[in-house]
């Protein structure tokens, strides 16, 4: 990250231990404000660990993490899971309509979702307005991540994280869904935490990279590092050696 860019979320000497067992360690690095910073690794390399760390899921054994310069521990978990949002890859969706999901945030903070504010989400995530009475369990894959996404956005998250949300949608739900989340990018300033398995698509969506293995921070930069990473590690990931 350039020194003129302020973080999102910055990570200092982070260590997390569960039954005596490291899955992260001495991790430290910056998210940068406003930028989609994509998350790259072999299986079991600590990737979504550390998105747990960023929205208070998971508290780190030692060592700090701030959200736009504050101690995490200073929010309150409700308070920090509004900040910072998160769709996993097989995104629950209740029982009922898509609007009944989509206004469940808003109940358990003790307010309304209008209908119309309700097809403002839709609309930001490329659905119809017809879709606001549809059984949710009925949807596709890409229909379900899509209200999955405007019911985070209805938090008004400034940073979002992603835990492999395409890994499992047809090519074109794959589209559908990186420009929606370049266009939230783009137009909201939304900083964007992605974790991918698909190298080319950290390449097309990212405007940086974090590297993971073994539960640590192996390189970060530019996206193009892929093309020629310094580490050794780094360079048999890329070319399938190690997965």
């Amino acid at each position: 990250m350039s020194s003129h860019q302020s973080p999102a979320l910055q990570f200092s000497n982070v260590h997390y231990t569960i039954d005596d067992i490291a899955i992260l360690h001495n991790v430290s690095g910056c998210f940068p404000k406003g930028k989609i910073t994509a998350l790259v690794g072999p299986s079991g390399a600590g990737k979504t660990t550390l998105l747990k760390l960023c929205n208070g899921l998971l508290s780190p054994t030692s060592g700090s993490i701030c959200v736009n310069s504050q101690p995490i521990d200073q929010f309150e978990p409700p308070q920090l899971r509004r900040h910072i949002g998160m769709v996993l890859q097989n995104s629950p969706m209740l029982k009922g309509s898509v609007y009944d999901n989509l206004a469940l945030p808003f109940r358990l903070k003790g307010e309304q979702l209008t209908k119309e504010e309700a097809v403002n989400l839709l609309e930001q995530t490329g659905l119809q307005r017809s879709f606001l009475e549809a059984d949710a369990l009925n949807l596709s894959g890409g229909q379900r991540q899509k209200v999955s996404i405007a019911r985070t956005l209805g938090n008004q998250s400034s940073v979002l994280l992603l835990d492999e949300i395409t890994s499992s949608l047809d090519r074109t739900s794959v589209q559908e869904i990186e420009t929606l989340i370049l266009r939230l990018n783009k137009d909201n300033g939304t900083s964007v935490i992605w974790i991918t398995h698909n190298l080319e698509q950290a390449m097309r969506v990212s405007d940086y990279l974090w590297v993971m293995m073994n539960g640590q921070v192996v390189e970060t930069g530019d996206p193009s590092l892929l093309d020629s990473p310094a580490n050794e590690q780094v360079a048999k990931f890329v070319k399938g050696e190690q997965s």
